[in-house]
């Protein structure tokens, strides 16, 4: 290999590197933001005295942003489970 080919090629490794280190602090992100949505839409459900029309609008445009996010508007949403 010559240099020319070896510095090609440990520029190819660096950027493959740094393309999956952005990958992965942009999941970290992700994975943060959905906590904190998923923690404010219970306070929405279950915590919060005044419903209506307001907290309905809040958790709409909460699955609208987690949408944007993931592609998936119901990954906050209660799963329901199976036992057994």
């Amino acid at each position: 290999m010559t240099k020319a080919e070896n510095r090609a090629a440990a520029k190819a490794w660096h950027q493959e590197r740094m393309r999956k280190r952005d990958e992965a602090a942009r999941a970290a992100d992700i994975a943060a933001d959905l906590d904190e949505l998923d923690r404010l839409r219970r306070y929405l459900i279950l915590g919060r005295r005044a419903r209506g029309a307001d907290a309905e609008k809040l958790r709409s445009a909460i699955d609208d942003y987690v949408e944007q996010l993931t592609g998936d508007r119901t990954r906050l949403h209660a799963q329901n489970h199976k036992c057994g």
